[in-house]
């Protein structure tokens, strides 16, 4: 987490995006590099790629594709959306994929978050169009005609309403939000006539259009009402039914020309900016909106709008839909973005798909909403086939693209064996399963046939399904089932092949009855990062005891007079450790006081809200919590709602001392924004900390917040708790939301640590040495082996102020001082400082029962230096 500290006026703090592929795509070449390859069902392919740079040194990213074979009969396309249809509701595409059928899909059309959510482009599924396309500049749209033919072009939207009495009136487009027109930046409701049919589910048509509307209802044909000038019609839009909605001449036409009773006529078409050809919806089997073209006739074609508003020229997840130059095949592609991967910028994406083989693309929604969704073989439904930005969280986004099958039942064709993981640590287990599909890639109900599991490799045990890692190494599991097999292949990680293992303890207290969470994590040397199960650990403690569970640690009791304790972590005898520090803590608000003093404000104005103590909340229910709703629909710019914590004296809560941490319980919303907090400091500057940058999580959840780097000299006071929707990307979050805080406490360590100095003279050979210009005795004298210099470890690290610790069995020395912990084995030339493996000059030895160890190895760990004088054979440590 991070603390910032600005002047008490800054409202805001911007967030810099790093261009980072800029740099590398003028420094480092990339290719596309097949990963993996899946079935989803007859003519349709997952497959992934890695993006490899020719620089070891950057990210390699990964493209996934579902490639669809357009000739094949039972394989199609179509539009997925909001729920029930939807165009306002918006859902994840999974949800989109179970609700409609679909064996795989993509997220589709940009939208906006500010009004109701509806796409952009124009909409059509089966047949039938959903929404219309909007008057903005080069906004092109993907579609599949009638007879499965790929089409990416530039659409307008041209409608007439004709009255009974042969009056007209142009139709400017069908169930839209309201937006500014291009070029003109003109309102897009104003004096024009809209319809809104029963997809529209929200309860205005629509927000923000800066008109009032006059409408009428038209049931099979037939006028059936007419409201009156200014207000809207409440009678739901039945199935046959549609509203036309105008403002001023529109307005006027709808009064003047329709009458309850009447026949009316609703004409439209789709028309080609490129070609100026005409289409009915019914020429198109589905039709999604998409934002700039990105390759025309095999090259990369120029943008055809402003890519800043989808961040095109930072990383970012991204989403894209294209096909090949036959036409016979189409792509929809996604970049990934999470777990170390940083998503491409709009040009990169442009070399994939030129790479990938593809003649026509389009740019669709990315940041948040990239997702895709694939049927595993066997499976009913599809699932993630890639994380999200957010993890496993997906966002709620307007429409998709989802791939359908209309296969009839196969025969028996195969199985498959699937498992919750195939990456696994020692210790952990997963349990695998048989699926059957069929002679077109469909999933079976039943398998019929007895399944024999096998697993070679003697990575673990195998029973009853269950494989239980047990050592290093890769395997595959097989299994048989008549005359069908499939197999699996399983990695167990192992500690050669981890470079970093860390632990995150947050800022923590250390005392009797604390439970404190320590996720740990492993980057492997390959680059990949991965969560180590807390079932895959073994715990040491120094200076403390407690118990282990689930990743949590439950401390039962503190040694008297310690400045730390230490709590390492070991897998595959590999260590690292969370250094936990004795001290105090003060609760600043437990909000039980009903009358606590609290008030809300907001930026810009038209942002509203409240800040209350209630109860009740779940969670929470036999007590009070501070609770900040807000509503963000309306105002342009950065929006920021916060609660006022005013203290006694309406100046805030008062801080003193000299604290390391922000503790405090939140119950988060889900919304994807931002929540900070504010303290004045002594010289009445503004110091704001990150408490969460992404609210991705709901329920209740423990943060602490770093305070040590947020230059908060005291007394200071706590004066708002506040959630931020930037204006970048702003569309990825949510604009209406409630959070809740409890317990909102200041951490403070004990006496600061001030690391031991000492100078250190010692003579290679020699038993004598001085510390701090006093003479010592060595029980062994310093030596050279192949021209290093080595040291009898404990001596110095006693020197040093550390505790050295000897592990007989694995021949390993753990060495701690209250900031470090350093690891080292006898025979090996490989270290760890903190975590992270280092290579030294040369490896521990263990000579008389003692070990010994390079002069610079401990000595500069500990942040010492080391002088050598090869005249007299002196080391000088200082």
């Amino acid at each position: 987490m991070l603390a910032t500290s600005v002047p008490l006026n800054a409202g805001w703090l911007a967030v810099p995006v790093a261009h980072a592929a800029d740099a590398k795509a003028a420094t480092v070449t990339y290719k596309l590099v097949k990963q993996s390859e899946a079935i989803v069902t007859s003519g349709v392919k997952q497959i992934n790629y890695a993006w490899t740079p020719s620089v070891a040194a950057k990210t390699t990213e990964m493209l996934h594709v579902l490639q669809i074979d357009l000739t094949n009969k039972y394989v199609n396309l179509n539009a997925m959306a909001g729920k029930a249809g939807s165009v306002t509701t918006g859902q994840s595409v999974t949800a989109m994929a179970k609700e409609t059928g679909a064996v795989a899909g993509v997220n589709g059309d940009v939208f906006n978050t500010a009004t109701e959510g509806a796409p952009m482009g124009a909409q059509i599924e089966s047949g039938k169009l959903v929404v219309s396309t909007s008057q903005l500049k080069g906004m092109y749209a993907f579609a599949l005609t009638k007879d499965k033919k790929p089409v990416i072009d530039l659409f307008t939207f041209q409608g007439t309403v004709t009255a009974a009495g042969g009056a007209t009136f142009a139709l400017a487009g069908m169930n839209k939000s309201a937006y500014k027109t291009e070029p003109d930046k003109a309102y897009s409701h104003v004096d024009a006539l809209y319809m809104y049919t029963s997809d529209w589910t929200a309860s205005e048509r629509p927000t923000a259009s800066a008109t009032k509307a006059t409408e009428a209802l038209v049931v099979n044909g037939v006028v059936t009402e007419v409201s009156a000038s200014g207000t809207p019609i409440a009678t739901p839009i039945p199935e046959n039914g549609y509203i036309l909605r105008g403002h001023g001449k529109a307005a006027a036409f709808i009064t003047g020309s329709l009458k309850a009773g009447d026949k009316v006529t609703s004409t439209y078409t789709l028309k080609s900016q490129t070609t100026g050809e005409s289409y009915k919806e019914s020429d198109f089997q589905m039709m999604v909106g998409g934002h700039t073209i990105l390759l025309d006739q095999g090259k990369a074609a120029a943008f055809s709008r402003d890519i800043n508003g989808v961040s095109g020229s930072a990383d970012r997840a991204r989403t894209a839909v294209g096909y090949s130059k036959d036409g016979k095949t189409a792509y929809l592609v996604t970049v990934e973005e999470n777990g170390g991967r940083e998503g491409v910028t709009l040009k990169e994406l442009q070399q994939m798909l030129l790479q990938l083989g593809v003649w026509k693309a389009v740019n669709l929604d990315g940041g948040g909403s990239t997702t895709m969704v694939s049927r595993p073989l066997g499976e009913y439904t599809a699932s993630l086939t890639h994380p999200t930005s957010y993890g496993t969280t997906q966002r709620l986004v307007s429409n998709g693209i989802g791939v359908y099958t209309t296969a009839p039942k196969g025969t028996i064709k195969g199985i498959t064996a699937t498992s919750g993981a195939t990456t696994l640590f020692i210790g952990q287990q997963t349990t695998f399963q048989v699926k059957a599909y069929d002679s077109y890639y469909n999933p079976v109900d039943k398998l019929g046939f007895e399944a024999t599991w096998k697993i070679s490799g003697g990575i673990g045990t195998f029973k009853d399904g269950v494989l239980t890692a047990a050592k290093a190494g890769k395997a595959t599991v097989s299994v048989k089932a008549g005359t069908a097999s499939s197999e699996v292949g399983v990695e167990v990680i192992g500690a050669s092949q981890i470079e970093r293992l860390t632990v995150d303890s947050g800022s923590v207290i250390l005392r009797p009855g604390a439970v404190i969470s320590v996720p740990v994590k492993a980057r492997l040397k390959d680059g990949r990062e991965i969560s180590v199960p807390a079932s895959s650990l073994q715990w040491e403690f120094k200076g403390f005891e407690a118990k282990a569970s689930g990743g949590k640690l439950t401390v039962t009791s503190v040694e008297p007079g310690i400045t730390a304790g230490y709590a390492i972590a070991r897998y595959d005898g590999l260590g690292t450790a969370a250094i936990l520090a004795p001290g105090s803590e003060k609760v600043l608000a437990d909000f039980e006081d009903a009358a606590t003093p609290v008030s809300f404000s907001a930026l810009p104005a038209e942002t509203t809200g409240t800040a209350s103590i209630i109860g009740g909340v779940p969670g929470r229910e036999t007590s009070n919590v501070l609770s900040l709703y807000y509503d963000f629909t309306y105002g342009k710019g950065s929006r920021f709602a916060y609660a006022n914590l005013l203290g006694a004296d309406g100046k805030g809560i008062a801080i003193d001392g000299n604290p390391s941490a922000l503790t405090l319980d939140v119950l988060g919303d889900s919304s994807f924004n931002w929540i900070r907090g504010e303290f004045v400091d002594s010289k009445g500057k503004q110091v704001l900390v990150d408490i969460a940058r992404t609210i991705d999580w709901s329920g209740w959840k423990s943060i602490k917040v770093d305070l040590t780097k947020a230059s908060l000299t005291t007394p200071a006071r706590l004066t708002k708790l506040y959630v931020v929707n930037l204006e970048q990307d702003q569309d990825e979050r949510a604009l209406q939301g409630e959070l809740a805080f409890d317990n909102v406490a200041i951490q403070y360590p004990p006496a600061a640590y001030v690391p031991v100095k000492p100078t250190i003279v010692l003579g290679v050979g020699k038993k004598q040495a001085t510390l701090n210009g006093k003479t010592i005795e060595l029980t062994t004298a310093p030596f050279t082996v192949n021209g290093v210099n080595y040291l009898p470890l404990r001596f110095v690290a006693d020197a040093l102020g550390a505790q050295v610790f000897w592990d007989n069995a694995a021949r390993r020395v753990t060495v701690l001082r209250e900031d470090s912990i350093i690891e080292l084995w006898v025979g090996n030339s490989e270290i760890t400082a903190n975590g992270v493996r280092k290579k030294v000059i040369a490896a521990p030895i263990n000579k008389n029962g003692s070990v010994y160890v390079p002069v610079r190895v401990i000595s500069e760990q500990l942040g010492q230096t080391v002088g050598w004088e090869p005249k007299t054979k002196t080391i000088t440590i200082r």
